[in-house]
């Protein structure tokens, strides 16, 4: 029995493509992150909260182009390991989360891991590729209508 991995042949449908490559990358950058305790989503959610917050959940949605549902249920896993906390919001009806020090410090820790998979995947498929996923990336959000930018 071989044990011998295939690459698949493209599929005619360019969903099922850009799921299968997601599918992987996730793997490759969950694999690298593993020895912090994050996932790759926890990782991007607290840099985002780190860098735009402390945010209202529905702000922070539109920033990841999350429902409103499932980024609550991605945030509950943070908040219990203590890596991000409720903050103050103008409007008392809007939760809203900031990054807490050991968030920051989970977030310093796993950074290097993450930075050596950004060089492995521009290794892979080169620099220039790699921002030409990020744009073509950006022009499939705009067509979905939900492509927002948040001030940095």
């Amino acid at each position: 029995m071989s044990t011998k991995c295939h690459r698949q042949k493209p599929s005619a449908c360019m969903c099922v493509n850009v799921r299968r490559a997601s599918r992987a990358v996730t793997r490759i950058y969950d694999q690298a992150l593993e020895p912090s305790g994050l996932k790759v989503t926890q990782f991007s959610l607290l840099k985002n909260i780190e860098a735009h917050g402390p945010l209202n959940i529905s702000t922070l949605a539109k920033v990841l182009m999350l429902d409103r549902t499932t980024l609550v249920r991605n945030l509950k896993p943070l908040e219990n390991a203590g890596f991000i906390e409720n903050s103050p919001s103008a409007d008392p009806r809007e939760r809203q989360v900031g990054i807490t020090g050991q968030g920051r410090v989970v977030v310093k820790a796993a950074l290097p891991r993450w930075q050596e998979v950004q060089r492995q995947m521009a290794g892979h498929i080169g620099a220039e590729n790699m921002q030409l996923l990020a744009q073509l990336a950006s022009a499939l959000e705009d067509l979905a209508g939900g492509h927002e930018t948040f001030p940095e």
